[in-house]
């Protein structure tokens, strides 16, 4: 009965699958359609490495993972992170981190990353009162 049922998933699954065709959904494209798309997944890639940049800087600065967690928006998706994009080619994440197994934030972290890996920790120390996630 197991494999009746796996196999009646499948069947379904590529039923589903065969129906719902790309091609079928977006017949034209423009060639300025498709360069946007290709810099949009090219910005991503660069901003989700900016952010893991900026993220180690901040362990690295706080001594390691065995003392310090950032918060849970550099570790999710890029563009959902605390970050500025500067217009110059950088990007500025301001985020807070903790002790590992603490709940309350301790720490805020500003970094700049450039797109070609350059990373400077503009602060890092107590949680400043004009302090702002968003």
């Amino acid at each position: 009965m197991k494999l009746n049922t796996q196999l009646a998933c499948l069947v379904a699954l590529s039923t589903l699958a065969v129906g719902v065709s790309p091609a079928l959904s977006n017949p034209v494209r423009s060639a300025q359609s498709q360069l946007t798309d290709i810099t949009v997944i090219s910005n991503n890639i660069e901003l989700n490495r900016a952010k893991n940049l900026a993220r180690q800087a901040a362990e690295n600065a706080n001594g390691g993972l065995g003392e310090y967690r950032a918060e849970a928006a550099m570790h999710g998706a890029s563009a959902q992170s605390p970050f500025v994009e500067n217009g110059d080619g950088t990007w500025t994440f301001a985020f807070q981190g903790h002790k590992p197994g603490a709940s309350v934030y301790t720490v805020e972290t500003v970094v700049t990353v450039s797109q070609d890996g350059r990373v400077r920790v503009d602060y890092n120390g107590r949680i400043r009162n004009s302090f702002n996630v968003r």
